[in-house]
């Protein structure tokens, strides 16, 4: 048994925030941070555009962000939530700011702000095109000065405790469900660790991986969620998956580059193949209408074309300056044989961003007690049916704000539980055949591409159910008899999320934002998690 007072289960924006927050507050008690990779390795990493925050107040304001927010999320953002993220975000900005972070500045020495698609304003916050990694540099520098933060890499979360571990039958309809720590496998020496926390935070991103054409790491199996999940948290809006439009075409890694918004922003066009400006059929805002609208547009373009990929047109751009703001992009493009003074860049949607996850309230806390969430695991209703695009990483300083806030004045008010069961795993042996769980993991990422995309039909999600259906029992069948890899916790965590997003899509009666199915146009409703689990 490892007691801990703060159990923080992910090491991006969101869980280190949270963490040096609660080790600066409480010197006396213990924060462990564990992440199944290594530190640095998450979603924030890989934001490339910035932050979105108003600074500038003569061109900008808060009722202007809380509107673009609202407007991007199709009518289902939480008013009360926008109106309090955007209203709080200049004072968490100045926090990493004060923590050694740094944002490119205009020759007067004000902040350069860039411009987004469905943004009214120029309010996004950046460091070149590696804005996320320079924030995750600074929280990561300031982790390591604190002496009771101790951060576990490549330690994998495989379930929350509860209850359940005790005996006790757990189900949806009990609202004293509790959280008491987490079981976590040492990858390196493949024991089972059981962490006994008062609070446990998750933090531990998206669920790109799911699909087979992603802009998520390799480390975004939904895994949070699915432990959420299993113990009975309310999840909700896990159909509303946005698919970021512009991912370079023809990067064969399993992780998609991303050309940042940013781009279009700066100036650049979409265009077919052919060379024809085809957005302004769409949208009066064309190139930088909204994810949701840019995603579906190109996606339509393809079908009608055969194509795969479309045109992002920087041939008319200041070279030069394209290279200073986005020298990563540049490189890359340049890696390739793309010469953006005379080429353009091809580039198709692809998996994204999660808008739904783990439902909680205003200060991050979930219908599990002792249990909080930040970050692209939680369902705030910030986004709504679509996220607007550079109010991730604002979201997640907010939540692990408020999450902290809400801890300190109740953590004195909870004591670790006892008599908690180490992890069983006796009677099982080592798989037989390893390529078994890489070929389901193959097979499900195909499903979710093929039949759970940009645009879905009730045939399709149908469809995708029935083969799900045959990989979850699979799956189970080698949970329950083999000894746990992370290779085989983490296809489990897929399918599960992979099955929450096909079960919510069919509860969707009416198209919002990311989510648009041809067989239900003009239909009402919303989605739900009652009956969804496998």
């Amino acid at each position: 048994m490892i007691k801990t007072d703060f159990l923080v289960i992910g090491s991006g924006i969101a869980g280190l925030s949270f963490a040096v927050k609660a080790a600066r507050e409480f010197p006396d008690r213990q924060v462990t941070v564990i992440t199944k990779s290594e530190m640095v390795e998450s979603n924030t990493r890989y934001a490339q555009g910035g932050i979105a925050v108003v600074t500038d107040f003569l061109n900008d304001n808060f009722d202007k962000h809380k509107a673009d927010t609202e407007m991007a999320g199709d009518g289902l953002c939480n008013s009360e939530i926008v109106d309090m993220v955007v209203r709080e975000g200049p004072a968490r900005l100045e926090e990493i700011v004060k923590m050694g972070t740094d944002f490119d500045r205009t020759p007067e020495g004000g902040y350069h702000l860039g411009l987004e698609g469905a943004h009214s304003a120029r309010r996004i916050l950046h460091h070149k095109d590696t804005t996320g990694f320079n924030i995750q540099n600074s929280l990561m520098k300031e982790a390591g000065s604190l002496p009771n933060i101790e951060i576990l890499e490549y330690h994998f979360a495989i379930d929350i405790i509860s209850q359940h571990h005790m005996g006790e039958k757990v189900t949806r309809k009990r609202d004293d469900i509790c959280c008491y720590g987490a079981y976590v496998m040492d990858l390196n020496s493949g024991s089972i660790k059981t962490f006994l926390s008062k609070v446990t935070i998750l933090a531990s991103g998206g669920v790109g991986q799911v699909y087979k054409l992603t802009t998520n790491p390799v480390v975004a199996t939904g895994d949070g969620i699915a432990m959420a999940g299993r113990a009975k948290a309310a999840i909700e809006h896990m159909q509303f998956v946005q698919f970021h439009p512009t991912a370079l075409y023809g990067d064969e890694e399993e992780q998609a580059f991303l050309i940042s918004e940013a781009v279009r922003g700066f100036g650049a066009v979409l265009k077919t193949r052919e060379g024809e400006l085809f957005m302004e059929k769409y949208d009066e805002r064309g190139s930088l209408a909204s994810r949701d609208i840019v995603a579906r547009a190109i996606d339509t373009e393809m079908k009608a074309r055969g194509d795969e990929y479309v045109h992002l047109d920087c041939t008319h751009l200041d070279q030069q300056e394209f290279s200073k703001r986005f020298p990563n992009i540049y490189k890359k493009c340049l890696s390739l044989g793309i010469d953006l003074s005379v080429d353009r860049i091809p580039v198709a949607p692809a998996a994204h961003y999660l808008c739904g996850g783990v439902k909680t309230d205003a200060n991050g806390r979930s219908s599990i007690l002792n249990l909080y969430c930040c970050g692209e695991i939680a369902c705030t209703g910030l986004h709504g049916a679509n996220r607007l695009a550079s109010n991730s990483l604002l979201e997640a300083l907010v939540f692990a704000h408020r999450c902290f806030v809400d801890l300190k004045n109740n953590i004195d008010q909870i004591s670790h539980q006892k008599d908690v069961p180490e992890w069983e795993s006796a009677g099982t042996t080592e798989p037989d055949e390893w390529i078994l769980i890489k070929h389901n993991r193959v097979e499900l990422k195909n499903i979710m591409h093929n039949y759970v995309s940009i645009v879905r039909s009730d045939e399709r999600l149908q469809r995708s159910l029935n083969r799900l259906e045959i990989l979850y029992r699979e799956t189970e069948k080698l949970y329950k008899r083999t000894t746990l890899s992370p290779q085989l916790c983490e296809l489990r965590n897929m399918i599960y999320v992979a099955y929450l997003i096909v079960k919510q899509s069919m509860g969707q009666n009416e198209n919002r934002g990311t989510f648009f199915n041809v067989d239900r146009v003009g239909q009402q409703g919303h989605g739900s998690l009652e009956g969804t689990d496998p």
